[in-house]
């Protein structure tokens, strides 16, 4: 099941977008650190080329630490980037971006020369809520769902430091199967645009072969190994556990995949990042390849049918 969410107002965002881009100096890009990759939008690499970056692994307090490491490091390979971790709940966030921001542009300083940044993310990647917690009063929407940041703000974060707030946008097309589950497990995409059962099977899959202790933890399953279940039999052991039940006992599969992801989400199951650097490699590269071939059949398919005419 492929996963698209790009509803209308992404488009206007995305137009924002490149007309801010020619005003700014550098962007920020807020990724969700349990899914570092997947969050980080492809269209925009493409349209601040050659503009200095900072990444924000936000929400790093619900992530692998290790995991987030590594991300890190692979981040900052690239360069002119930068890549810290941050949540909510860290008081010094602001002064760790505006010191980050200006290692990487260090002459833009002064009332005459400001810092203007550019700041954007995925839905519901905690942006607003970030940028809340960085001035001290709320000054951005905020909301447990994705689009709540309709229309560009700007704000400042020091005399000589401005920054343009940005509606969340996703991309025209998401390439990577994995992607898109991610990010609907992680609450990025609509509810109308996904299947929560399908998401709740894919991240359970995902979970019990890379992180079955917390598994076993949270529902109470047997701590042995060998309950190593398949992602059908953890949802319907979920169900049980949490009384996701329908008349005659029977399982309410829906119920219970509204319970893992809220618990993925929440951090109940414990700290989890959905990839590496290493499985994002293998991932994109698969995708790159069957748009390649999609892409052959069409071409084909064109060309046949031109020769059919001619004919």
């Amino acid at each position: 099941m492929a996963i698209q969410w790009y509803p209308g107002h992404m488009h206007k965002a995305k137009k924002a977008i490149v007309e801010r881009l020619k005003s700014v100096d550098m962007v920020i890009e807020v990724l969700d650190a349990r899914l570092p990759a997947s969050s980080e939008n492809p269209l925009l690499a493409k349209l601040s080329v050659g503009k200095p970056k900072l990444k924000i692994l936000n929400k790093q307090d619900l992530a692998d630490p290790d995991r987030t490491e590594a991300w890190m490091a692979h981040l900052q390979e690239r360069p002119d980037t930068l890549a810290i971790a941050l949540d909510a709940s860290d008081t010094g966030a602001a002064q760790k971006i505006v010191r980050a921001c200006r290692s990487l542009l260090p002459n833009r300083q002064g009332i005459d020369k400001p810092l203007r940044v550019l700041i954007c993310g995925i839905p519901n990647v905690g942006k607003s809520t970030l940028i809340n917690g960085m001035l001290g009063k709320k000054s951005a929407k905020t909301g447990n769902e994705p689009g709540i940041t309709k229309a560009e703000q700007r704000l400042f974060l020091a005399d000589d430091f401005w920054l343009y707030d940005t509606p969340g946008m996703l991309w025209p097309k998401i390439i990577v199967e994995e992607s898109g589950y991610n990010l609907a497990a992680s609450g990025a995409v609509g509810r109308n645009a996904l299947d929560e059962e399908v998401v709740a099977l894919e991240l359970l899959d995902y979970l019990r072969r890379h992180y079955l202790q917390e598994l076993q933890i949270r529902y109470q399953a047997d701590k042995d190994a060998s309950s190593h279940w398949r992602d059908e039999e953890w949802l319907e052991w979920i169900g049980k556990k949490r009384g996701a039940l329908l008349p005659g006992g029977r399982i309410n599969y829906q119920k219970a995949a509204e319970v893992a992801l809220t618990d993925f989400r929440d951090g109940q199951i414990g700290r989890i990042t959905l990839e590496t650097p290493n499985q994002w490699a293998i991932w994109l590269k698969k995708a790159q390849q069957n748009e390649a071939a999609l892409k052959a059949a069409r071409e084909a398919r064109k060309a046949e049918r031109k020769g059919g005419g001619r004919s």
